[in-house]
């Protein structure tokens, strides 16, 4: 099944989505998602951006809260290839991958030219401090306007929110674990007031290169999880290997389910 086609990808009131496992991801490749960005961004129009991997969906099937989170989002993506892989097995097929961290780069090149004011909150000091400077070299004509690292308790964030507010920006980059990120933008994005709200999770950490990425190839063979554990194996080899068996589960259990009921046809996400 092929998502409902609209006028335009930047519209507000009509991006295709495919829902898989009760979440309603946006079918569209990475440069309609930037297209969708920047049309936010000029129309000072609110935009909470929500990603999801295997990882991810297996823990918001335990985790109501996460889940609540990343469904206040005003649009999610599939930030990893067993996300768009199960989207095709579940004859609900997704165009490609949109990785956080690319609609991130993406961000910030288009930035350039049109000057857009960026506040980067969460990380360490230091690997925020490199981040910062990476983009400044990076990509000169966006701005920094302001940041903050991202070790602060529950009582320090209408703090943080307010600072936030302060710096007038157009986009936030929150670079904090999850469901931490998804919970502070459920809480205060209204708050904040930024028209683009990004949780880019670990994504400091390779600006800053603290993190490699996985090369290319690792990345369309769906391997960047296993490049993940390759650099630290003893933190992540189980965490992997149980939300990788999870998902599988969760991918055959849809399917059945699917082919029982039959396939509802696809909605349509703001």
């Amino acid at each position: 099944m092929t998502p409902t086609p609209t006028p335009s990808t930047g519209s507000a009131s009509a991006v295709p989505v495919q829902t898989l496992f009760g979440i309603p991801i946006a079918a569209l490749s990475t440069e309609a998602a930037l297209d969708y960005i920047d049309d936010a961004i000029r129309a000072r129009r609110s935009v909470q951006i929500g990603v999801v991997n295997a990882a991810k969906i297996v823990n918001m099937a335990r985790d109501a809260a996460l889940n609540a989170s990343v469904l206040s989002s005003d649009i999610v993506f599939a930030d990893g290839m067993a996300v768009v892989w199960a989207s095709r097995v579940l004859s609900r097929p997704l165009p490609e991958r949109v990785a956080g961290i690319d609609l991130m780069s993406g961000i910030l090149a288009r930035g350039m030219s049109r000057g857009y004011r960026v506040y980067c909150l969460g990380a360490t000091e230091d690997v925020l401090q490199k981040t910062i400077a990476r983009i400044e070299c990076d990509y000169p004509g966006v701005v920094i306007a302001g940041s903050h690292h991202g070790y602060f308790t529950r009582e320090d964030e209408p703090r943080i929110a307010r600072l936030v507010a302060e710096a007038s920006a157009d986009v936030l980059f929150v670079a904090m674990t999850s469901p931490k990120k998804e919970q502070f933008l459920a809480r205060w994005s209204a708050e904040m007031g930024v028209p683009v709200c990004h949780g880019v999770g670990g994504s400091f950490d390779v600006v800053a290169g603290k993190v490699q990425r996985a090369p290319e190839l690792w990345q369309r063979l769906g391997l960047e999880w296993l490049y993940r554990v390759k650099q630290e194996p003893r933190r992540l080899w189980r965490r992997y290997l149980v939300t990788n068996v999870m998902f599988c589960a969760l991918v055959v259990r849809e399917w059945v389910r699917l082919h029982t009921l039959g396939t509802a046809a696809p909605t349509l996400q703001r």
